[in-house]
């Protein structure tokens, strides 16, 4: 009797197609990563724009025009907040100089570094040839990311604009486009990807702005400063699963330390706080509301973020999670496939 091979062969070249795919999306990272934030910005806005139509009589079109000018609207306003929350850090820094010296005291003597009292902390510290390189390699990486950002945010609204538009006949074409034995299974697909990926998006935005409110309320009630710029920090470091919580709550306790050192009282609070809410919003909130349908491992989101963040840097582990999701949903649809949907689901074997 022979063997059947076909199964074997199929992921051999699943195996090379999956590096293949890989390869392309690190060297088109530039193409891809405007256009996959367009989609997945042209999905989320799409339940609004349709209620627009249904509940308000809003032409399709002209419910397009009002969400883009929204989002233009947020994105000038938010961009007008962080530039004069980094205007007035940059005129305050005075301020800090003697605390960021103390500090940099007590850390210099315990790894034996060189302190010259005669100058400032910056100074002492460019001294240092492992920093000076650190700090001209992020300050490279910054503005050519400031650049970038430029440069993709108006091709990402255009298609963003497009893709909206055009999203109300997606159904249509799809069927259109594909033969009748496949027309069910790809409909499923795509059904299947735009409520959960929307649903993903719409609950972890406002799990986002909700830490980002309490951050700002906790800022403003205990002194903090620049209370602006934690809470946006924190509504966006929200969204990269486990990693944004701690980074944003170490950045935010750490420039607190700087503030109110010698007085580490109101530096606990701080760091308390923030765990806290972001482990209640992030831990037990967010995956009540969210229940099983996304069904992600802990594992495979934390292969997802390695992975799309090695491709496409820290816009890749934003978009680690929804990308993980839609190649969940297309291996479920696959019978040969089902095994990968498996290891990437958290749902108990029956």
């Amino acid at each position: 009797m022979e063997r059947d091979y076909t199964k074997p062969i199929f992921f051999v070249l699943l195996f090379f197609a999956f590096i293949l795919m890989g390869f392309l999306c690190k060297v088109l990272s530039s193409v891809l990563i405007p256009v996959a934030i367009a989609i997945f910005m042209a999905l989320a806005f799409y339940p609004v724009v349709k209620n627009l139509e249904a509940k308000a009589h809003i032409k399709w079109v002209f419910g397009t025009l009002i969400v883009v000018v929204i989002v233009l609207l947020a994105i000038g306003s938010v961009s007008s907040f962080l530039a004069k929350g980094v205007q007035t850090i940059a005129t305050e820094y005075s301020k800090y100089e003697s605390r960021f010296m103390s500090i940099y005291r007590l850390i210099a003597k315990q790894l034996n570094l060189v302190i010259d009292e005669e100058k400032s902390f910056i100074n002492n510290l460019w001294g240092i040839l492992e920093v000076r390189q650190f700090v001209q390699d992020l300050a490279l990486g910054f503005s050519s990311g400031v650049l970038s950002f430029g440069k993709y945010l108006v091709l990402i609204l255009i298609m963003f604009s497009f893709l909206l538009i055009e999203i109300k006949g997606f159904k249509t074409r799809i069927t259109n486009a594909v033969k009748d034995e496949n027309k069910q299974t790809v409909l499923n697909i795509s059904q299947q990807i735009g409520q959960d990926v929307v649903r993903f998006l719409s609950i972890k935005f406002f799990i986002s702005l909700a830490t980002g409110l309490l951050v700002f309320v906790m800022a403003l009630i205990i002194g903090l400063d620049f209370p602006m710029v934690w809470a946006f920090l924190a509504f966006v470091m929200n969204f990269i699963p486990t990693f944004g919580s701690i980074i944003s709550t170490l950045l935010t306790t750490i420039f607190a330390l700087l503030q109110f050192y010698p007085y580490y009282g109101k530096v606990v609070f701080v760091f308390l706080f923030m765990a806290a809410i972001n482990f209640l919003l992030g831990n037990i909130l967010e995956p009540r509301i969210e229940g099983e349908r996304l069904g992600l491992s802990p594992f495979a989101i934390l292969v997802s973020l390695a992975l799309w963040g090695y491709l496409w840097g820290f816009i890749g582990m934003i978009l680690a999670v929804p990308m993980t999701v839609i190649v969940k949903i297309f291996c479920e649809n696959i019978p040969y496939l089902n095994i990968i949907s498996t290891v990437l689901g958290n749902r108990k074997a029956k």
